[in-house]
């Protein structure tokens, strides 16, 4: 019995993959699991506009990660902190100061997207990666000046 497979199902395959399959297995299991729907034509036909309205929707986001990625590239971030002798910093530079540092330059992103090496507890230029869309990393430089 041929089945449209919803989910990924473990030595079987992936979502939207037709495999063929015992009908006990597929009647008892994957069908009532909702793991998998009968192979009609109706259905394989559901499958494939899913598919391309899904495919539409990935290459959105790839072209918005490449402008932001664009963006941030040529972007330099300034972060104000008191600091004390040895140009140290009374704390650190937090996700959230970048947040919105980032946002008065009118580039709204999530501070847990915002990915720091290690604490930033001196004055400098320091590299910081943002997380995209993707598992993409896009650099920016992060200035840090006293107040």
């Amino acid at each position: 019995m041929k089945v449209i497979l919803r989910e990924e199902v473990p030595h079987l395959g992936n979502p939207g993959a037709i495999v063929n399959v015992k009908p006990g297995y597929a009647r008892n299991y994957l069908i009532p699991q909702e793991l998998a729907a009968p192979a009609t034509s109706r259905n394989i036909k559901m499958m494939e506009h899913q598919i391309r309205v899904i495919q539409r929707q990935i290459d959105t986001a790839k072209a918005e990660t490449n402008q932001v990625k664009a963006r941030l590239a040529e972007l330099s971030v300034t972060v104000a902190k008191p600091a004390g002798e040895n140009e140290k910093l009374f704390g650190s530079v937090t996700t959230r100061d970048i947040e919105e540092a980032l946002a008065k330059d009118a580039v709204k992103v999530d501070r847990r997207r915002i990915l720091i090496e290690e604490p930033i507890k001196a004055l400098g230029v320091y590299t910081v990666n943002l997380k995209l869309h993707g598992g993409e990393a896009a650099p920016f430089k992060l200035w840090v000046v006293k107040q």
